[in-house]
């Protein structure tokens, strides 16, 4: 049975996510509004989570999340990158001067969401509130050129501090093609600029060079600190396939003396990558005993090519081994993942762009810099 809220007419929310990352935040969000419902499901509504397999294996995902009861449905989606549709190489690919590109752009975006709308798996004007994160993909061009108002919400912690992905995208003419997207919704530009995206949640406006005016600061960690443990024992339940493995290995790792972990992220080629891996175990080994923790979108094969380092599930987002108390690493390293959010280690350490211009083109990984 359908649950209806509000006017009698719509169902409350959904949110389309399309990583872990994006469901663990989303678990977040529905507590909290749960909470300041006093616990009441049926004062709060109950929302809908859509499940993106366009660039990620949720794997089980969906029957654990079902189980846990939180959400009334959810959904997946069949979302098809630009390149399943061979009909829109010609208008990707540009046409003569400013003026021949912007007409090709404008009828990509047309055609991208005319095509996209058969895998849509939700008629999203059933909903009161649709939260996106991604925009840039598909989904925002569908949403957008159907002119259905959204809330965005920032892809990872801190991203477009680290990669401010519109304004590198659009380079040459920000201004005007952001009016373009804003304002005659000609053409589609993500993070907060598409005209039927109401606002953007980012967790901190002030890290961000070039703030969009819709975007809305909604810092995570408090969302996080507000956790009962029965709140981070259904989110575990959720998340964690095995649960009683994980917790098996947390008690191993409290033996061992000195514990450094890894965090993998899914950066350059695959054979790039395996070397910088290489690298950074042999490194840290020589400070304590090395754990990696699979990036979920990292499809490097670290248990065939570093079977000697223990491992975590890498399905489970990082930020969960908080929730662990017997869980404690002298450091945390990574290379481009924020890291502020981590309580189990007493030092962290992020990379950053400087140690990645040993292994590729600083221009491929310093966009930021790149916006004029």
């Amino acid at each position: 049975m359908m649950e209806k809220k509000g006017n009698g007419s719509k169902l409350p929310r959904i949110y389309v996510c399309h990583t872990y990352y994006h469901v663990y935040v989303t678990f977040l969000k529905e507590l909290a509004l749960l909470r300041q419902n006093g616990g009441d499901r049926e004062k709060a509504g109950r929302a809908d989570l859509v499940l993106s397999k366009m660039s990620n294996d949720f794997e089980d995902l969906k029957s654990r999340v079902e189980k846990v009861g939180l959400f009334l449905r959810v959904i997946e989606f069949d979302e098809k990158r630009e390149d399943f549709f061979p009909e829109l190489a010609r208008w990707r690919k540009g046409g003569r001067g400013f003026l021949g590109n912007l007409f090709c752009r404008i009828r990509f975006t047309r055609e991208y969401a005319r095509l996209e709308a058969p895998f849509v798996p939700v008629d999203f004007r059933e909903y009161e509130d649709i939260y996106v994160y991604c925009d840039s993909d598909p989904i925002g061009y569908y949403l957008n050129q159907n002119k259905i108002y959204y809330h965005a919400v920032e892809d990872g912690l801190n991203c477009l501090k680290n990669f401010d992905a519109a304004r590198y995208d659009n380079r040459g003419h920000f201004g005007l093609k952001a009016f373009l997207s804003m304002y005659c919704n000609l053409i589609f530009v993500q993070n907060g600029y598409g005209k039927y995206c109401l606002d953007m949640e980012v967790n901190d406006i002030g890290a961000i060079a070039h703030p969009c005016p819709r975007y809305r600061e909604v810092p995570r960690q408090p969302l996080v600190d507000a956790l009962g443990e029965d709140e981070k024992d259904l989110i575990l339940r959720a998340f964690v396939r095995d649960k009683g493995t994980l917790e098996r290995q947390i008690g191993d790792s409290a033996g061992v003396g000195e514990k450094i972990l890894i965090l993998t992220e899914p950066l350059c080629s695959l054979d790039v990558r395996e070397r910088i891996f290489r690298d950074l175990t042999e490194e840290y080994s020589r400070e304590g005993t090395v754990f990696l923790k699979p990036h979920p979108r990292d499809v490097l094969d670290y248990r065939k090519l570093f079977p000697e380092f223990p491992q975590f599930d890498s399905t489970v987002p990082m930020e969960m081994l908080n929730f662990f108390p017997g869980l404690r690493f002298r450091k945390v390293i990574s290379v481009f993942t924020e890291v502020k959010a981590i309580q189990f280690a007493d030092e962290t350490v992020r990379l950053g762009p400087d140690f990645m211009d040993k292994y590729e083109d600083p221009a491929v990984h310093r966009q930021n810099e790149q916006i004029g």
